[in-house]
């Protein structure tokens, strides 16, 4: 028998209280990812191993830098769990796929955070089933991504156009959903960093729960089935 994936990873189940709060903490994080697929083409990042994995790495050091340490905390909570796509335990896992499994990026991305700020995230990471084991060697893991990631982020704060980011205009009840909440993002990326060249952001049906960065037209995608994919997610949570 297959158990269910929170149970068979030890869990305690999340204390997810606020689905509109679940649903933006993972389009952030998701968005978060995509900008460092962008970053690492437009910037030439040299990057050894696999690059979904260097862009979850992008994306908590951001929620780490950008954000007070209780919103910090809450994003990172809620997207944690945005990993764990199939807590029923139900689907076969696709070793072969470009990005980790659900339980590898959920622990790399709560190790990563709790790196960053032992004292103040080790009652998070104890509630999110962090092993001690895992947990001796954050900080740790921590430094190495901020010593090669910080390096990106120097040249990316130095003065530039202004309009890194730019939001595609677009329509449709899904989207207003979204869209508020990445403009007021866009705002404050293009205000702290700068870019070789602006990026196009669209919000649009794609058929499926998906986002992605496409190099040819330099523009980060976050599909509107992703609100809904989120929604029945929280549901399975609560």
């Amino acid at each position: 028998m297959k158990w269910p994936l929170v149970a068979a990873l030890c869990l305690p189940m999340p204390a997810l209280a606020d689905q509109t709060a679940f649903v933006e903490a993972n389009l952030l994080s998701i968005f978060y990812h995509e900008m460092g697929h962008a970053v690492i083409d437009l910037m030439e990042v040299p990057i050894y191993g696999q690059e979904e994995d260097a862009a979850d790495t992008m994306a908590v050091l951001l929620i780490d830098a950008l954000y007070d340490e209780d919103t910090a905390q809450e994003i990172a909570y809620d997207s944690a769990f945005g990993f764990i796509n199939d807590p029923d335990g139900k689907e076969e896992v696709a070793y072969w796929d470009l990005h980790g499994t659900d339980e590898q990026r959920y622990y790399n991305h709560i190790c990563l955070f709790y790196g960053a700020a032992p004292d103040e995230r080790e009652e998070l990471a104890e509630e999110l089933g962090l092993p001690e084991e895992r947990a001796e060697s954050c900080a740790d893991e921590y430094e190495q991504a901020i010593s090669s990631w910080g390096q990106i982020f120097d040249e990316m704060e130095k003065p530039g156009s202004g309009e890194s980011f730019k939001l595609a205009l677009g329509s449709g009840d899904r989207e207003a959903l979204i869209r508020p909440l990445l403009e007021a993002e866009i705002g404050e990326l293009n205000s702290d960093f700068s870019l070789p060249e602006t990026v196009e952001i669209r919000i649009e049906s794609c058929g499926e729960a998906n986002a992605f960065y496409d190099p040819d037209s330099i523009s980060i995608t976050m599909c509107t089935e992703f609100v809904p994919h989120l929604e029945e997610l929280f549901q399975k949570f609560e």
